[in-house]
């Protein structure tokens, strides 16, 4: 049977004519072979690619990071230290509109790693009984399929998408967490590298406080700068990314001195930083005073002081029920946290420029697909907010993305401006392996861009959330327009206001209650129906959308 007749018997027909092929299914042609995930059942079929080059992949990925520490048009960025993460960026391709498709941790890294729109709407605990926060056991994460091709793959630091679907991906005894917060305490063989170090365990010596709305009574901390449990300063050498990327060096050393030189190695880096609590090593006095300097808040949080912090008009419930959650009010607090939160990113370079280092040493470097990117996006002081919650806002939706081909794709440094999704990642590791998944994926590889092969265009990408501090089934969707406008609009289901934000504007607001927006608010809510229109899976979202927009869609 060719390939094109059994494609019409297999899951890729569903949406062969939606996503665009990569270069490992144009080449396959006929000469693909088949194999499994699950070669005992038959299950999870996939094709390889004859003759492809294999590279090594290395993915990493940090957790909850500012647009203010990636984007250019920030200026805080332009003052931060991240001299690796430049030197990468100015190597590869550089993804300037890259979005996640859910801004929290495990529905984003769920759609990540599938390739598909995530029905995880949770993290592990974040909603109602019942609620699913795991990915199933009949789920396939993009490891798996280059396990089963003959990848060596490995993993290092968080997964938070279930402990078992990391166990069927990589080695069983790798060792993962699927919780919200960094396993400190219970990590032993972060203690063992401790004590190696002649390090004791770390306590904070200064603390940023969250308020109760009161404005008096602390809730909670958000962390701050540490040091060792007898009070001698905390050295960089002991944080936990700089932890995270020498285990992630010695497993990448021991790949290759257990494996053969023909077999590729996948391994990916997931650091918990900068996402808060943060933990600020000693040694940055310095960069912190500058950093102080540097920091201008946004105007968003001024006007939120101005007003008290009283609701902004137009604005959703839900963002100020989020502000009174994460309780930041006073000038000096916001401060202390953009301090951290920057501080953090500079620590992670430091780490990362370990890591990389050792790539070169070992030859490997070069030849080497490496992706970096983070999970969904943070606020950052922006509306008076930290963190992320159940909503939709253009700070917590956009991530970092960097592509660093192998040096053997001969391609050029470069910037893309079209939007892109962490719906894309499988895809493209998919295609740099020469392996072609036939179950569907909603993503696209990124290789044609990487390669230069591919023109900038629109796209079609939804957005939801659902479970974080409270509920909120809500979704959106983005339009881009070459050298132009960019939208991101936003509909809460248990509201009946909906939000507008214009994607060039750096401390956005929602636009929508201005009347001048009002014909862009029509067609984007008309663009988003036609959206929910073309897949199942949003029928429920579409019902309660239409009678909602009635007026504006009984003509579509």
């Amino acid at each position: 049977m060719n390939r094109r007749n059994f494609l019409s018997t297999t899951p890729l027909a569903a949406f062969a004519g939606d996503a665009a092929p990569g270069a490992a299914a144009q080449q396959a042609g006929d000469n693909g072979e088949f194999h499994y995930v699950d070669r005992r059942q038959g299950a999870h079929p996939f094709q390889t690619v004859h003759g492809a080059r294999r590279p090594h992949i290395f993915l990493i990925c940090l957790d909850m990071v500012s647009p203010d520490h990636f984007l250019p048009s920030r200026p805080l960025q332009r003052e931060m230290e991240m001299p690796t993460i430049r030197a990468l960026t100015a190597e590869g391709v550089n993804f300037t509109n890259a979005f996640c498709t859910v801004p929290i941790c495990s529905p984003s890294r769920a759609s990540m790693y599938t390739g598909r729109y995530p029905y995880v709407l949770a993290n592990p605990g974040g909603g109602p009984e019942g609620q699913e926060n795991s990915l199933r056991a009949n789920d396939v994460i993009y490891p798996e399929y280059l396990k089963a091709s003959g990848y060596r793959t490995r993993h290092v630091g968080k997964n938070h998408v279930g402990a078992q679907k990391f166990m069927d991906a990589f080695d069983e005894l790798d060792t993962n967490w699927a919780r919200a917060m960094p396993v400190l305490k219970d990590d032993g063989l972060y203690h063992a590298y401790l004590r190696r170090l002649g390090v004791k365990m770390p306590r904070y010596s200064r603390q940023i406080q969250r308020m109760y709305p009161d404005r008096k009574t602390p809730s909670g901390t958000l962390g701050g700068w540490i040091e060792q449990s007898d009070g001698q300063p905390f050295p960089i050498e002991g944080q936990y990314s700089w932890y995270l990327s020498q285990w992630a060096i010695e497993k990448t050393r021991d790949a290759f001195a257990s494996g053969g030189p023909g077999s590729p190695l996948y391994l990916q880096l997931n650091i918990y930083d900068p996402h808060n609590p943060f933990t600020i090593p000693a040694g940055l006095e310095k960069r912190e005073a500058e950093l102080r300097k540097a920091i201008s808040l946004p105007a968003s949080f001024r006007r939120a002081v101005e007003r008290n912090f009283q609701p902004s008009p137009g604005e959703p419930a839900l963002l100020d029920f989020h502000r009174r959650v994460w309780g930041i009010y006073r000038p000096e607090t916001a401060r202390d946290y953009m301090a951290a939160n920057a501080l953090a990113m500079e620590v992670i370079d430091r780490a990362l420029a370990r890591f990389i280092k050792a790539l070169k040493e070992m030859n490997i470097y070069d030849e080497s697909l490496i992706i970096f990117t983070a999970d969904h996006g943070e606020m950052n002081i922006h509306q008076a907010l930290v963190d992320k919650g159940a909503y939709l806002h253009p700070e917590t939706q956009r991530v970092p993305l960097v592509i660093k081909p192998p040096a053997s794709f001969g391609s050029r440094p470069a910037t893309v401006d079209a939007p892109v999704s962490l719906l894309d990642l499988a895809a493209t590791v998919c295609d740099a392996a020469g392996v072609i998944p036939l179950a569907r994926m909603d993503g696209r590889s990124l290789l044609p861009y990487v390669r230069g092969q591919a023109e900038a265009g629109g796209r079609d990408l939804l957005f939801q959330t659902g479970w974080l501090a409270t509920g909120n089934p809500a979704f959106g969707t983005e339009r881009w327009e070459r050298g132009g406008r960019h939208h991101f609009f936003v509909h809460n289901m248990g509201s009946t206001s909906d939000e507008l934000y214009d994607l060039n504007d750096a401390d956005a607001g929602s636009i929508a209650a201005d009347p001048s927006q009002r014909k862009i608010l029509d067609e984007m809510a008309q663009r988003t129906y036609a959206l929910l229109e073309k897949d199942d899976r949003w029928r429920y979202y579409r019902l309660a959308f239409r009678f909602q927009h009635y007026d504006v869609l009984k003509a579509v």
